[in-house]
This record gives structure tokens, C-alpha cells and sequence, in this order.
């Protein structure tokens, strides 16, 4: 045995990548996937990819009018207003879905109160961050979009590449897992 294995038989935690190691998460997460609803779940996920894909073909059409949908004389949207608007629309459909989330729960999460969010800072930093790069990621990428074509802003996101790496390497996902997980990964990474 090396050191990392002695190190786990000698504690009771479940060596990572065990089954039950993921049941000992499962019980920290906040959403739980035992007893979910694998097909709402799906549902709501193909619902994001149906938004997501019809993100960038929106604002192409607000920023160069290739269907002529504006009246004679309304000039095209510059990017940068074409991106006040779409920030506006993300904040206020953010802050009204999150606040209906709160009372109204999925996945067996316990309901919260806006009073009680504002209370818990614990960690919350990380977070912050992610929407601050999320936000100049959507910059930068309007920018592109305007500088390169739309289609080259989106290429270069890679956004199921980049996440796959990171939980990967980073954070240790998939660790330890069979084959089929491995080979699936890398068909999806291939693919993008």
C-alpha cells in the first residue's frame, strides 16, 4: 500500500471515487440526486441548451439586422447597447427566478428566505466571482463577436471542453471511475 491508501484505511473516510465515498457527498450536497427526477431534470436541461443556442443568433440579429426586421431608418444596434440590454434582461430575470426559487423550491432543497440570503456570507465570495467572470466572459465575447463574427466568439468559448478539463483537473471529477465515464468524456471532448 502507498501513503495515500494508508492514509484512508487508517481514517473512516471512504477513499474517493468509491461508492461510498459519493453517498458521503451526497449527504453534504445541496441538491440531492438520489430520489430526483431524472426526466424534469433533463427537460430543464435541454431547455438550456435551447436558450443557450439561440442566444448568439438573437444578438447577431439585434447588432446587424440580416432579416431586415427593422423599420426603414431605426439604425442597427451597436455591441456595446446591444450588451447593456442583454445584462439588464440577465439581472432582472436572475433576481426574479432566484427570489421564486427561495419560496418555491426543486430537488428537495429547503425553502429559504430572501432575509436569510442576505445573512449567509459563508463562501458566497466564490460565487461573486464566478458571475464577475461570467460577466466579463459575455463581455468580451460581444466585443469579439462584433471584432471576428459571432460564430468565431462561440467557437472559441468551448465552453463543455474547458469545464470537463477543469472538473477534471482541478476539482478531481470523475476520479477513479470506470472505463464507460472515461470514454464517454472523451467522446464529448472530441466532439467539441
Amino acid at each position: 500500500m502507498d501513503g495515500h491508501e494508508e492514509e484512508y484505511s487508517a481514517s473512516n473516510e471512504p477513499k474517493p471515487g468509491t461508492a461510498e465515498f459519493i453517498i458521503q457527498v451526497e449527504g453534504r450536497r445541496s441538491i440531492k440526486v438520489f430520489g430526483s427526477h431524472r426526466l424534469i431534470g433533463l427537460s430543464l436541461v435541454f431547455l438550456a441548451g435551447a436558450c443557450f443556442s439561440l442566444f448568439s443568433p438573437a444578438i447577431n440579429l439585434a447588432t446587424n439586422n440580416q432579416w431586415h426586421a427593422l423599420r426603414k431608418g431605426v439604425p442597427h444596434l451597436v455591441v456595446y447597447t446591444a450588451f447593456f440590454y442583454f445584462s439588464v434582461s440577465c439581472f432582472a430575470l436572475g433576481v426574479c427566478l432566484n427570489v421564486w426559487f427561495l419560496y418555491h423550491t426543486m430537488a428537495g432543497v429547503p425553502a429559504s428566505t430572501v432575509g436569510a440570503y442576505a445573512r449567509d456570507w459563508k463562501g458566497r465570495h466564490w460565487a461573486l466571482l464566478a458571475g464577475l467572470l461570467c460577466g466579463f466572459g459575455n463581455g468580451f465575447q460581444f466585443m469579439g463577436g462584433q471584432a471576428a463574427g459571432y460564430a468565431a466568439a462561440d467557437a472559441v468559448q468551448a465552453l463543455p471542453l474547458v469545464s470537463t478539463f477543469w472538473g477534471l483537473i482541478l476539482f478531481g471529477e470523475y476520479r477513479l471511475s470506470s472505463r464507460k465515464t472515461y470514454l464517454l468524456l472523451s467522446a464529448v471532448d472530441v466532439r467539441c
